[in-house]
């Protein structure tokens, strides 16, 4: 059955021979992917939503959740130390990406990325992706940051991007249901010591798999983090390709940093030739959007260079041959003070300097809004939201409808909903504008760092901090608080949610929150 599901039918148009939707509107009973549907708008169909909620405490000498100190929680499942992937629901299976802390193969000890998947209903694991360390450290896989890819669901078929740069295709049902696909060597690919996995129905079935840093030659800095896009047949990714240690050089300046391919076989079908790589400030952490702009496809991207991209979704034949992804537009999220003062390029990572786009861009009514940002480790800096008509062609830097620069840097992906839209920013500050003219609602401080999102659903904006809070305001033009929420574990991912089901997942835990859950 498909993921996507319209409210008026599922049009369509030809793509390569493949069908595209038109219209993409989720029914509320899955989150098949990050941002929930392509346009990537952070906003859930939900209803009866808990606001108070207690995470519980843990059983002495454990780090399990004694569920009688819980209210308002339907399970919980114990992730690893650090968990920066944020979650998918679909099928019902609910995926995490983790590190190995909590090991579920007592034979596979040691720090590892791992891809998690529990049962919707009860919480119980089924099955994990193991994928050992690239053994660089902090340059290309930081140590025990685990997977940060959310996996995108079509079908019976997972798809995600690993800590060592692999985009791979899964089966939903792991290995117990057979070793399907023309992958079959699962238990070399998930063993760190060279010995084979002794594989059991808990471990991934792999389909296929496909290696950009062998492939491409890219170069991901500190970590490998995109989540896919499918559109018809095509699976569109982001490679990471970034600077090396010194954050001076480029190793792979003409590598790709957005790359197609094909969904069922993992071949390599189009690339960006826009040559972000040569100008990329950090790295290209951002995910694609896909929206109809007046009834035209377009991929939206934001670049590791700051610049926000649109692409023609099917690839073509460029100048020197081979298939690329066409370049509708591009538009700098930075405001020219950002690149430069007085006739001089500003450092980057420098407070008032540029910043590349981190956030997913969200496509909403032919308009794509773009944030800009750094890696939390440089700090708090200047900012921008820009509301892109995404109509136009060409070179359309500085002419946005409107833009916000009292916001600082973030890597929030914003939620549009009900004539506004909310954007979280890195020093904790959560905006709410007006989607027409960019004025100013409310502005909240949440006192904490923020890496997660905005969720909006149930008429409410969830939205989790570093300290551990999971603060909850009424989406509405005046500024209501209505919760804080204790976790009292830092929250690095994205509140996400399913059948009414409420999931965050703590660097420790992932709750499945319902109001009256036991």
């Amino acid at each position: 059955m498909s993921i996507y599901k319209s409210t008026i039918g599922l049009a369509a148009l030809a793509l390569g021979g493949a069908s595209l939707p038109l219209n993409y509107a989720s029914d509320g009973s899955e989150w098949p992917m990050w941002g929930n549907t392509p346009s990537r708008n952070m906003v859930g169909e939900a209803s009866n939503l808990p606001v108070n909620v207690e995470p519980g405490r843990t059983l002495p000498g454990s780090d399990d959740i004694d569920m009688s100190t819980t209210e308002n929680v339907l399970w919980v499942a114990k992730l690893g130390s650090q968990a920066y992937g944020n979650v998918t629901v679909a099928g019902g299976v609910v995926f995490a990406g983790t590190n190995n802390e909590s090991p579920r193969d007592p034979n596979q000890q040691g720090d590892r990325g791992v891809l998690m998947a529990f049962d919707e209903k009860t919480g119980e694991f089924k099955w994990q992706l193991l994928v050992p360390k690239l053994g660089a450290g902090k340059v290309s896989d930081w140590e025990y940051v685990g997977l940060c890819s959310s996996p995108a669901v079509e079908g019976d078929m997972v798809y995600v991007v690993t800590n060592r740069g692999q985009a791979v295709c899964l089966d939903i049902n792991g290995l117990a249901d057979g070793n399907d696909g023309p992958f079959q060597d699962e238990a070399m690919y998930m063993s760190a010591n060279g010995e084979p996995v002794e594989l059991t129905d808990q471990h991934a079935d792999i389909i296929w798999s496909y290696d950009m840093r062998e492939e491409l030659g890219v170069f991901p800095h500190n970590v490998s983090s995109c989540s896919p896009l499918i559109i018809g047949d095509l699976l569109y990714v982001a490679t990471s390709n970034g600077v090396d240690w010194s954050h001076n050089n480029i190793p792979a300046p003409f590598s790709p940093s957005l790359v197609a391919l094909d969904k069922n076989t993992g071949e390599l079908k189009g690339e960006e030739a826009s040559q972000v790589s040569e100008r990329v400030l950090h790295a290209s952490w951002s995910s694609p959007a896909y929206g109809e702009i007046n009834g035209k496809p377009l991929i939206i991207w934001g670049g590791g260079d700051g610049i926000t991209y649109a692409y023609e979704p099917e690839p073509v034949v460029g100048p020197d041959g081979y298939e690329i992804l066409k370049e509708v537009f591009r538009y700098d999220s930075n405001p020219p003070e950002y690149r430069e003062k007085d006739g001089k390029p500003i450092k980057y990572a420098t407070y008032p300097g540029p910043s590349e786009v981190i956030s997913t861009v969200v496509v909403y009514d032919n308009i794509a809004y773009a944030l800009i940002g750094q890696d939390p480790e440089h700090g708090d800096g200047v900012g921008m939201l820009s509301a892109i008509d995404a109509s136009m062609e060409g070179d359309i830097s500085g002419k946005a409808i409107w833009t916000y620069k009292d916001i600082g840097r973030t890597v929030s992906t914003p939620s549009i909903y009900n004539g506004m839209i909310f954007a979280a920013e890195y020093d904790g500050d959560i905006h709410c504008l007006d989607i027409e003219t960019g004025e100013v609602h409310w502005v909240h401080a949440t006192d904490s760092r923020i890496w997660g999102s905005t969720l909006v659903a149930d008429g409410k904006v969830y939205l989790p901090n570093e300290d551990g809070q999971l603060v909850v305001l009424a989406a509405t033009k005046e500024k209501e608080l209505l919760a804080e929420i204790e976790f009292f574990t830092p929250i690095y991912s994205s509140p996400v949610v399913a059948n009414d089901v409420l999931y965050v997942a703590t660097q420790t835990h992932l709750y499945a929150m319902k109001k009256g859950g036991e």
